[in-house]
């Protein structure tokens, strides 16, 4: 059964930390290889090179310590600072959030928590949509504040502003996101990114621009 509450990710010292992220890790390359029912404490004990004792010590039992690895993967991206300044035209600031967005959803490493999440969504829909909303739902709702300031600009002209946000950053996505999560392809290089992003500012201002 899952908590009401995800497990906190609270402040402890170095080597308390050092541990924690070690078991995270762990964690979280068991629960890929064999799914949350698969998963057991033992085995995530001896992915993450740690005791039972050691684990327990730290997470009571396989749900708090999935929605830790939930958490985590929400505080990594919570520190992406995007700038959508309302005053900024919207060639420039979409190329550059898109780069920036796309930066950070591919970056080295960030796909097996996605991964992760997407595999116990149906298992745990309260782990999935607490993901959702503090994460991708919260993007689009910064983009859509950026879009309604341009709209009162007279820059662009949107009846849906959450709408034409979540069409500009999946367009951003294409071709790049899906072979990425899927490890049929690495991480994008910025090339890669500067070609797709490029073309999704181009027809979105082609469908928006006044």
């Amino acid at each position: 059964m899952v908590a009401s509450h995800p497990a906190p990710l609270s402040p402890v010292g170095e080597e308390d930390s050092a541990k924690r992220r070690q078991i995270l890790d762990g964690a979280r390359k068991v629960f890929l290889d064999l799914g949350f029912d698969g998963a057991s404490m033992g085995e995530i004990a001896r992915a993450a090179g740690v005791s039972k004792g050691t684990l327990y010590v730290y997470f009571t039992d396989k749900s708090a310590l999935f929605e830790s690895i939930v958490e985590q993967e929400k505080l990594e991206q919570g520190k992406a600072v995007f700038n959508l300044d309302p005053e900024r035209d919207a060639v420039t600031t979409l190329g550059e959030f898109g780069r920036a967005y796309i930066q950070l959803l591919c970056r080295p490493g960030g796909g097996s928590a996605i991964r992760t999440v997407m595999a116990i969504a149906e298992r745990m829909p309260d782990v999935g949509k607490r993901f959702y909303e503090a994460v991708l739902a919260h993007a689009i709702r910064q983009v859509a504040t950026y879009l309604d300031a341009r709209v009162a600009a007279k820059e662009l002209e949107i009846k849906d502003t959450e709408l034409a946000a979540a069409q500009f950053m999946m367009s951003c996505q294409a071709t790049l996101f899906q072979p990425f999560i899927f490890q049929a392809k690495p991480t994008p290089t910025r090339a890669e990114i500067d070609k797709v992003v490029d073309s999704a500012v181009r027809m979105f201002l082609a469908a928006y621009r006044i």
